[in-house]
């Protein structure tokens, strides 16, 4: 007769086998939102959506996507002929979608212009079926940087832009939601605040990244609140936060590209766009704010994945400090 197994091997393969299904658990809940069939955004949210930053990388990409399924979009940006470019290519794509575009340079908030630009994004939402919001434009230099080093108006700018004009853009356009009583926010968060255990050198872009879910992701939840004339009203708000980590767009500096030890990892902006709005694989669930990565931490450089010595950091400024890039004004 064999020999009786061990009460303890059984024991421990209970235990292995519990473990591994609470493990799969989560994976298998993920597999099935990448299997479902695309919700229709039109009929969930609204027929229009706002897009910040919409003319180069992920704001491009996002909006090409939501024009492919039936969204009409309000463009934001700084640059007039950026806007018309990409609206004329929407128009070109997609004859049946309708676009405005707003010129909107989120650093000038709290000013007279930026007060004139949130008037005409306000009267451009007006009447409008508006039930997603992506906030994506975002600057991230100067970047491999000292902080006695850098321009601090730059840094103010960062501030400005990343934190103020990601918070006014929001306040213009949620109460139509609120009304409305549906919607959905997509605010583009980076992997600088959760994939790596520092981001020295960038620490004020990786502070108004982490700003845009603990601020923004929390303050829109779906708790009760007084709406006019209806009384205390669930908002039934979608708020979704995304981290992409690394994603081939301007954003990455070529000094940064260069180390990436698996670059056939790194998604482009299309292929990550397609996913990144509400309705992919990644939607939130209501009042929720999960975040999502679009690459493993193998394809990130080696210098983002340790704790720095003072040495460390002075390697990292010398290969991933550009001064060319850092002299212009980036907004993706």
């Amino acid at each position: 007769m064999p020999a009786a197994v061990p009460v303890w091997f059984i024991s421990l393969a209970a235990l292995g086998a519990l473990y591994l299904s609470t493990a799969c658990i989560p994976l298998l809940a993920h597999l099935a939102l990448c299997l479902r069939r695309p919700i229709d955004l039109r009929r969930r949210y609204g027929t229009w959506a706002v897009i910040t930053g919409p003319t180069t990388g992920l704001g491009k990409a996002t909006a090409m996507e939501l024009a492919s399924r039936g969204i009409s979009l309000v463009l934001l940006d700084l640059d007039a002929a950026n806007l018309r470019s990409v609206s004329d290519t929407i128009g070109r794509t997609h004859p049946s979608i309708k676009t405005k575009t707003v010129v909107f340079d989120l650093s000038l908030v709290g000013t007279a212009a930026g007060d004139q630009a949130m008037r005409e994004l306000k009267e451009a939402v007006d009447g409008l079926d508006v039930g997603v919001l992506v906030n994506n434009a975002a600057v991230a230099r100067p970047g491999a940087l000292y902080v006695h080093e850098a321009d601090v108006e730059r840094l103010a700018r960062m501030i400005r832009v990343n934190v103020m004009g990601l918070s006014e853009v929001t306040a213009a356009v949620l109460p139509g939601m609120l009304e409305r009583g549906r919607g959905a926010i997509v605010n583009v968060r980076s992997g600088s605040t959760v994939a790596v255990p520092s981001f020295p050198l960038y620490t004020v872009y990786s502070a108004t990244k982490r700003w845009t879910e603990v601020a923004m992701c929390v303050q829109v939840r779906g708790s009760p609140v007084p709406m006019p004339g209806r009384g205390v009203q669930e908002q039934k708000i979608d708020v979704q936060c995304q981290v992409p980590f690394y994603v081939h767009t301007g954003m990455l500096s070529p000094a940064v590209k260069a180390t990436l030890t698996f670059p056939v990892f790194v998604a482009t902006a299309e292929a990550y766009g397609a996913v990144m709005q509400p309705g992919g694989s990644a939607m939130a669930e209501r009042s929720a704010c999960p975040t999502r990565r679009s690459s493993c931490s193998g394809s990130s450089p080696a210098w983002c994945q340790t704790p720095y010595t003072t040495g460390e950091k002075e390697t990292l400024k010398a290969s991933a400090f550009d001064p060319k890039e850092n002299a212009i004004q980036d907004e993706n």
